[in-house]
């Protein structure tokens, strides 16, 4: 059995103080529960805030040091995201996996450059696309010659400031990569504060469960040890003491799940809505 995929960790890179804190409870929780991948998360630009005022972080070679810190001293795989096409190359030479922020999953240079790399590439599905038309987004990476291929389901948009989460699509993606569930960023109120993001970060753990039950091959949640602290996202990045019980539940949950993900009718071929 593939071991599930927990990707945690700030949502920003405020301070390799933060990191390493943060990495260590995740190295606790990777040794405690041997059926799971910790792949530490921490983002080194917040180039799509909000506002011009908001935070976005130290930048790439501060960030990249940071992240590689937290390697080093707790063996944790990394990702962060980029932005640009430019960034894939040195960001690959620390993170295992490169992530593409939601707004750009369909920007095809910088899918290829993410490709051309040679790492694991986790797409976020856009909040404006249908599950089905990540198959392109697939197409794409493997055109680049990419080989370990994910997308995230981080919730659609429905009317203003607010997502909501189809878990139809995490079979529908199934089918094309395998799928991690975004529990943080899917409760999530875009601009829902005027300059800034809201959250529900009280839906988190509920919708977490629900994705596990429905199968997936993975979770991604922000955490931080004070969340309402933080310099972004600060409305639904879980506490960083509260994570490793939630692990425990859904892996509880999994063991049970699991064995009916493949019951019932095979899931129809649909291409177009």
């Amino acid at each position: 059995m593939d071991k599930f995929l927990i990707i945690a960790g700030p949502c920003a890179i405020e301070s390799e103080e933060l990191l390493l804190k943060v990495g260590e409870k995740l190295k606790e929780i990777q040794e405690k529960f041997k059926d799971i991948e910790v792949i530490f998360k921490s983002s080194f630009d917040k180039a799509n805030r909000s506002s011009i005022h908001s935070f976005r972080g130290h930048g790439l070679e501060y960030g990249l040091r940071a992240l590689r810190r937290v390697k080093e001293e707790f063996g944790l795989k990394i990702t962060t995201d980029i932005h640009e096409s430019w960034q894939a190359e040195p960001v690959a030479e620390v993170a295992d996996i490169i992530q593409i922020p939601a707004f750009l999953c369909r920007q095809t240079d910088l899918l290829l450059a993410a490709a051309k790399t040679g790492r694991a590439v986790n797409v976020k599905k856009g909040q404006f696309l249908a599950p089905w038309d990540t198959k392109n987004i697939v197409e794409k990476l493997k055109f680049g010659g990419a080989k370990e291929i994910y997308l995230t389901e981080r919730g659609t948009s429905f009317g203003y400031n607010n997502l909501v989460v189809d878990f139809r699509s995490l079979p529908i993606m199934r089918k094309y990569a395998k799928v991690i569930y975004d529990a943080t960023h899917s409760v999530q109120l875009p601009g829902g504060l005027g300059e800034k993001s809201g959250g529900m970060r009280e839906f988190a753990f509920p919708l977490m469960r629900a994705a596990v039950a429905v199968g997936c091959d993975g979770v991604f949640m922000e955490t931080h040890p004070e969340p309402e602290k933080a310099l972004s996202d600060s409305a639904t990045q879980l506490p960083l003491d509260k994570v490793e019980g939630m692990i425990e539940a859904i892996l509880e949950l999994r063991r049970v799940a699991r064995k009916y993900y493949e019951w019932g009718e095979p899931l129809p071929s649909r291409e177009t809505p």
